[in-house]
């Protein structure tokens, strides 16, 4: 989902109190991709590398959880022909999940209200494991949660940060040039270490994906062992 005007509000509101000046969503869309307390870091300070003192990231992460709840998915746009993916996935028969490093509260959220939760399989969030991708434990979580196994699984993905994850988790991955990659081109990580290919939308993805991952994933012995997935 295209999130940053309202990821880029709540930051410009926590901006204010801090007595700073707005940035662009564009800006702000650059500091986006490894969670909230990075993302507070970063749009606070106006430098991807930049470091709050502890009192003020407290008091910024706080403000930034309040008015980012008040915003959640108020300007927020479903990327073009998502449901139209999540629906070929699964009439091919494979499971689909989300993961992400946002808060599960704030990612339920946005996914009741695309609506794109009745689609998914299961999702889990950054704080429903001890790390956040790039570690792979939100890639390993939602396997368990499928009784799948992370080989079986393919991550369609937007960043390097994916990449990073599923390359630990075991799991292929190939990468959609929507979403945000810290302002950089996902085209730069052709060739990297299971990166299996690059498309345009997630509905590429998902027709380029579903052929291998038919053949890959194990059969089905019944109805209660679901080990064919594919996780976007």
């Amino acid at each position: 989902m295209h999130t940053a005007q309202d990821l880029a509000l709540a930051a410009n509101r926590v901006r204010g109190e801090f007595g700073l000046p707005e940035l662009d969503v564009e800006r702000v869309s650059r500091f986006v991709g490894q969670g909230t307390g990075l993302l507070v870091h970063r749009a606070l300070t106006d430098d991807v590398h930049g470091r709050l003192d502890d009192d003020s990231l407290r008091r910024a992460k706080a403000a930034f959880e309040r008015h980012y709840r008040e915003v959640n998915g108020s300007q927020s746009l479903v990327f073009e022909r998502v449901p139209e993916a999540l629906l070929l996935v699964r009439e091919a028969g494979l499971l689909v999940g989300c993961v992400t490093n946002q808060p599960r509260a704030f990612a339920l959220a946005l996914l009741e209200g695309a609506p794109l939760l009745p689609q998914l399989d299961v999702v889990v969030a950054g704080d429903d494991v001890a790390r956040r991708k790039p570690h792979p434990d939100v890639i390993l979580e939602a396997c368990a949660r499928l009784h799948a196994v992370s080989g079986a699984a393919i991550l369609i993905g937007d960043s390097a940060n994916d990449a990073q994850a599923a390359q630990a988790a075991g799991c292929p991955v190939v990468l959609v040039e929507t979403g945000y990659n810290e302002g950089e081109s996902v085209h730069g990580l052709a060739g990297e270490p299971g990166v299996g290919g690059i498309f345009p939308s997630l509905l590429d993805a998902a027709r380029g994906v579903i052929p291998s991952a038919l053949v890959s994933a194990p059969k089905q012995e019944s109805p209660a062992s679901p080990l064919r997935s594919a996780l976007p």
